[in-house]
């Protein structure tokens, strides 16, 4: 087998786009995929632990740990601050691990001018209006919040060509959009550009 570093997947869109379950089923199946538990200064949700869903952080450890350059890329987000641990990813990855993030959509855009090989998946509902039904259906926000979560998905739909990849997530029908995303990281595994000469050169001396 032609083994070679991991690669990066980030999946992003807007909020109540399945984003999280489909990362969740996804590396259910992929053993060789790691998720990249974000860190955030906001009060943990019911059920969520530390260390599993995020890492939740001080504001002043937050900015403790950005000043070090140790988070990869960060956002504000409804008057919390978000961001990714650097070294978990760059461990990752030197282990020959694919890693998976899924971040706001100018949060992808910053792990892409980190890491430009990262491959940029955008997931997007099959109609806009799905948005609003599956943010009620969390019932953790309220309905001030959710108008801005709509809003603000309306200005990252703008950043879709930026992106490598667009994968619908039909309602009802998450099976499939699993499995797209699921050809997608494959499909990468295998591109030729990722292996090195050498690797090519003992499978031609074979």
């Amino acid at each position: 087998m032609i083994a070679g570093p991991g690669l990066v997947f980030v999946v992003s869109g807007p909020s109540g786009a399945g984003k999280d379950t489909l990362v969740e089923a996804l590396v259910e199946r992929m053993p060789r995929l790691r998720y990249s538990i974000s860190a955030t200064t906001r009060e943990p949700r019911a059920g969520e632990r530390d260390g599993e869903h995020y890492f939740f952080l001080t504001r002043e450890e937050f900015e403790r740990r950005l000043a070090a350059r140790e988070l990869l890329e960060t956002r504000e987000y409804g008057g919390n601050l978000y961001g990714t641990p650097r070294d978990y990813i760059e461990r990752s990855v030197a282990e020959g691990d694919d890693v998976i993030l899924k971040p706001e959509v100018n949060g992808a855009l910053a792990v892409k001018a980190a890491y430009s090989d990262a491959v940029l998946i955008f997931v997007v509902p099959d109609r806009f209006s799905h948005l609003r039904e599956r943010l009620l259906a969390r019932r953790t926000e309220t309905n001030e919040e959710i108008a801005g979560r709509l809003e603000i998905g309306h200005r990252e739909m703008t950043f879709v060509r930026k992106f490598d990849y667009l994968v619908v997530n039909e309602q009802n029908r998450q099976e499939e959009a699993v499995r797209d995303l699921q050809a997608i990281l494959h499909a990468e595994r295998f591109r030729i550009h990722r292996y090195t000469d050498d690797s090519i050169e003992k499978v031609q001396s074979s």
